[in-house]
C-alpha cells in the first residue's frame, strides 16, 4: 500500500468515527429532551412516567385510613366505571406513588388503568395541562388485588406542590364486590361511567361522591421533607364537623405550621382518623368494619411511609359509645400499649387528652368523671412520650365540662373550624422531635 493510500484510509476511518459519534450524541440529547417534556398530557393520553426514583426520601403526604365496605357495592362494586378521588397534599415532592386497598373485597379487584394529576383548581374534577401520568404496577398498566390485599404502585415522576389537590383515578371492568372505602373524606370525588382514567377534563365526572374509594395513601419523592407524622383518631381528627371540601381539620393546620414555621421539623401529615374509632373495642364484620385502635395500629401507623412521629386522639368513644367503658384504668392502658407498639419501632409518640362533651346527648356525670381521670393520668407523664392538652385549650373557662361555644360545630362534641384551628395551634411542634423514649 503506498504512503498516499494509506492516508486516505486513515482519513476515511476518522470521518467514519466522527459519524458514528454524532449520531450518539444526537441519540442521546433526543432521549433526555423526550423523557422532559416530549409527551404531554393532554387529551391524546398522559406520559406513561413510571421511572426509577431519583435522589430524596419517601414520606406520606396523604392517607385515609380503609373504615369498612361501602353499602350497596356487594354486587357489583364500579364495574365499567372510573372513580376520581380527590385528595390533598401536605407536603410536596418530585414524584409519587399511590397505594390502593381491597381489605373490605371478597373478591379479586381488577384494576385495568389508573391515573394521577394535579387538579385544575379546587374541588374541580379537571386535570392540570401537562399533568397526567399513567400510573403502573411493577411495570404493568394492570393490577389485580386479592381480597384483603393492598399494592403499591411504582413511582409516576410528577412534580408535587404541596398543600394542592391530586386527582387518582382508577378504573375496574369488572364486578368486584365490596368496595373498601373511607365514609367521612370531607371532600367531594367523582365518578364517570366507562374507562375515563386518561379524561383531562371533568366533563364525564357528572356524579359526585363524598367517600374516598380504594385509594388509601399518596407518598412523594422529597428532598425537603425528611418523616412522616401519623395523626391517629377518631371523628374529631377525621375532622367530620370541618367545612367540605375546605380542608380545615386540626391536621391540615398543622401540615401548614409543619411547613412554614422556622425550627419546626420538616414532616408530611398523614391522618389516620376513623369516625367512631375506638381504642379498645372492634366494628362488626370479619374483617371488622372500624376496627379498634390496637387493631389497626400495625395496618395504619407502623406500616406508612418514613414514619418518624404518632400523634394519638383517641378513648371518647370508648367512654361515650355503648356499652360504655366506665374504667378508666382500661382506657389508659390500651394507650399505654399503644405507646410501646411505636417504641418498638422507635417512633415518637405524643398522645392528647380527651376534649369536654357537656351537652351532648351521650352525656351523664359519671362518663365525665371517667373522662377526667384519663385526663389526669395523661397529664401525669406516664403514658405518652408528651402530650397536647386538646382538653384545656378548648374547654369554655366558665363551664369546663363543655367546649367553649367558638369552638363548638354545635353538637357538643366535634369542633368547628374554628376548634380545629385552636387545636392545631396548641400543639407544640417541638414534641415531635427527638426519639421515643426508653421506658414509661
Amino acid at each position: 500500500m503506498t504512503k498516499r493510500h494509506g492516508y486516505a484510509l486513515l482519513a476515511a476511518v476518522l470521518a467514519v468515527i466522527v459519524v458514528i459519534s454524532a449520531a450518539i450524541y444526537l441519540g442521546v440529547s433526543g432521549t433526555d429532551g423526550g423523557s422532559k417534556d416530549t409527551v404531554n398530557a393532554g387529551p391524546r393520553g398522559p406520559r406513561n412516567s413510571a421511572a426509577p426514583a431519583s435522589s430524596g426520601t419517601w414520606v406520606g403526604s396523604w392517607s385515609a385510613s380503609p373504615a369498612g365496605s361501602e353499602p350497596g357495592t356487594a354486587q357489583k362494586g364500579f364495574a365499567g366505571r372510573s372513580i376520581r378521588n380527590v385528595v390533598h397534599t401536605s407536603v410536596g415532592g418530585t414524584s409519587a406513588r399511590i397505594t390502593l386497598s381491597n381489605l373490605y373485597g371478597t373478591t379479586p379487584l381488577s384494576i385495568t388503568h389508573a391515573s394521577i394529576a394535579l387538579a385544575t383548581a379546587t374541588n374541580d374534577p379537571a386535570a392540570a395541562p401537562g399533568s397526567l401520568r399513567r400510573l403502573t404496577f411493577n411495570g404493568n398498566t394492570s393490577v389485580v388485588i386479592p381480597p384483603g390485599a393492598q399494592v403499591m404502585s411504582d413511582a409516576a415522576r410528577l412534580r408535587v406542590p404541596h398543600d394542592a389537590d391530586l386527582l387518582v383515578t382508577t378504573y375496574s371492568p369488572t364486578p368486584s364486590g365490596p368496595v373498601t372505602y373511607h365514609p367521612h373524606a370531607r371532600q367531594i370525588s367523582y365518578v364517570a361511567e366507562g374507562d375515563r382514567t386518561e379524561d383531562q377534563s371533568g366533563d364525564a365526572y357528572t356524579e359526585q361522591s363524598p367517600f374516598w374509594r380504594y385509594l388509601s395513601a399518596v407518598d412523594v419523592l422529597s428532598n425537603e421533607t425528611n418523616g412522616t407524622v401519623v395523626v391517629f383518631g377518631d371523628s374529631i381528627t377525621d375532622g367530620i364537623s370541618s367545612t367540605m371540601g375546605a380542608n380545615r381539620r386540626w391536621t391540615d393546620v398543622l401540615a401548614d405550621r409543619l411547613r412554614d414555621e422556622s425550627g419546626a421539623p420538616r414532616y408530611g401529615v398523614v391522618n389516620q382518623g376513623i369516625s367512631g374509632n375506638r381504642i379498645l373495642s372492634d366494628g362488626r364484620g370479619s374483617p371488622a368494619a372500624n376496627p379498634s385502635g390496637l387493631s389497626r395500629f400495625d395496618r395504619d401507623v407502623l406500616d406508612r411511609t418514613g414514619v418518624k412521629a404518632v400523634v394519638i386522639a383517641l378513648g371518647v368513644n370508648d367512654i361515650l359509645r355503648n356499652p360504655h367503658q366506665n374504667d378508666p384504668a382500661r382506657i389508659v392502658e390500651g394507650l399505654r400499649e399503644l405507646t410501646r407498639q411505636a417504641h418498638t419501632r422507635g417512633l415518637r409518640v405524643v398522645g392528647a387528652t380527651l376534649m369536654p362533651f357537656g351537652g351532648h346527648r351521650g352525656y351523664e356525670p359519671a362518663l365525665e368523671a371517667v373522662r377526667q381521670s384519663v385526663n389526669e393520668q395523661i397529664r401525669s407523664g406516664e403514658v405518652f412520650d408528651d402530650y397536647v392538652d386538646f382538653d384545656k385549650a378548648l374547654r369554655d373557662a366558665y363551664d369546663p365540662r363543655k367546649l367553649r361555644s367558638l369552638y363548638d360545630s354545635g353538637d357538643h362534641l366535634h369542633p368547628s373550624d374554628a376548634g380545629y384551628r385552636r387545636m392545631a395551634e396548641a400543639f407544640d411542634l417541638a414534641h415531635l422531635k427527638g426519639s421515643a423514649a426508653a421506658e414509661l
